[in-house]
């Protein structure tokens, strides 16, 4: 039998030397490895799209619900999608080796900083094939070194496209270790990535609640994470109603299963009789089941009355709460309190309304009359994102290539000593 651990501890310390050698690497040859893999997948697709429908066939047997699915699912739209991140990435600044903050000091010195890899990134994902190539693409990018340990649900998919980028880092002179995946899926696999701070300097979840809630408990290496995301829009008193409707059926109905997709819709009392009627029209239409508050539903007597729990839950489902307040601070208050910190939003024509909602939200991505499914690495224009972090400290928001990064100091000097 397989010691799962030992087998870990190797695939991290074969990308442990390799980083040694990808770190160094000039960006010529890491974007052409990215364009590469880019070709590599759209040549293969009809055998990574059956690698999918192997997946797929195993997680309905296995029962897995409609959200766990639907991140699961590839399509040619996807490989598109993830060919397209790929080719973003390329194009996009070499973080590595950028250096800012110079000045002078008083004894000539000239002191700055350098932007350089974290080193070997561990990433812990559930479902979404399209992790594979994106984590690896951002980590590669950016000078580190990564390993993968996607769900057993997706580990047809995901092999299919770690081997296909192994082979377009071999064949740009460039190690293939510097992307490792975990075949076994065995949940030591998990416990030995996080119990080795000697191999890995950084762990990266992505996936539901109660995974990233163990990796955080458990580990002995740093996590950026996020472990909800309880996404709010708020229309306010002045809120443009064509604008209004249309954002907050987008928020919630964009797409369900994702992290940046609205849970809870606050409306202001002077507007909620005229919003809410032609809202929950169409979220009836899309068969979407509303939670509202007492006063939501002596405007809407038809709809389910809301808990205390509906206000702290992330449904990634076509479920959405509705409480109606009586001011911005009231909003405000709500979503400070029972939000995640992932991305919350404010429909308003009041600039000083405005600008009080993104000052006063305490949440990685504050918006103003724009759906939270912007937020989003891709639409940032980060290429790709590694995850959403919901951390302060070291990012926070959607992870590109500068949040895989650190900085060091530069001091250059001309033959001073400290006296």
């Amino acid at each position: 039998m397989q010691d799962t651990a030992a087998y870990v501890r190797a695939q991290a310390a074969a990308a442990r030397n390799a980083y040694y050698a990808v770190s160094a690497a000039d960006s010529s040859a890491k974007n052409a490895a990215l364009l590469r893999t880019a070709e590599l997948l759209d040549k293969h697709r009809t055998a990574i799209l059956a690698a999918n429908r192997q997946d797929m066939e195993n997680a309905e047997a296995k029962g897995l619900d409609a959200a766990m699915l639907d991140r699961l699912q590839l399509s040619d739209a996807g490989i598109d999608n993830i060919c397209e991140g790929l080719r973003q990435i390329a194009a996009l600044p070499d973080p590595v080796g950028e250096m800012d903050e110079f000045r002078t000091r008083p004894n000539g010195l000239q002191i700055g900083k350098m932007r350089v890899p974290l080193g070997v990134i561990g990433i812990i994902y559930e479902s979404r094939p399209n992790v594979t190539a994106d984590a690896a693409a951002l980590c590669l990018k950016s000078g580190n070194a990564c390993v993968l340990r996607g769900g057993s649900e997706a580990v047809n998919s995901n092999s299919a496209i770690a081997k296909l980028f192994r082979q377009a880092l071999h064949e740009n002179g460039l190690p293939a270790d510097a992307v490792c995946f975990i075949e076994d899926t065995a949940r030591e696999g998990v416990g030995a990535m996080l119990q080795s701070p000697d191999l890995i300097d950084v762990i990266i979840p992505r996936g539901g609640k109660s995974l990233v809630a163990r990796i955080a408990a458990e580990a002995r290496v740093p996590v950026i994470k996020h472990l909800d995301g309880i996404c709010h829009v708020y229309l306010d008193e002045f809120a443009d109603p064509e604008k209004a409707v249309s954002i907050a059926f987008n928020a919630k109905t964009s797409r369900y299963g994702t992290c940046n997709t609205m849970e809870t819709l606050l409306v202001h009392t002077a507007r909620a009789a005229e919003l809410l009627p032609p809202l929950a029209e169409k979220y009836r239409e899309k068969g979407v089941e509303l939670r509202g508050c007492p006063q939501t539903l002596s405007i809407l007597p038809d709809i389910q009355t809301a808990s205390d729990q509906d206000w702290d839950t992330e449904y990634l489902a076509p479920v959405l709460a509705v409480k109606i307040v009586g001011s911005l601070e009231e909003a405000v208050a709500h979503i400070n309190r029972h939000g995640s910190g992932h991305t919350d939003s404010i429909v308003t024509e009041h600039l000083g309304r405005a600008q009080t909602f993104l000052r006063a939200v305490d949440s990685a991505s504050v918006m103003v009359n724009a759906s939270t499914r912007f937020a989003d690495g891709f639409e940032y224009g980060l290429g790709a994102e590694i995850g959403i972090s919901t951390d302060k400290i070291h990012v926070r928001g959607p992870v590109g290539l500068h949040g895989l990064t650190s900085q060091k100091w530069i001091v250059l000097g001309n033959g001073q000593i400290r006296t």
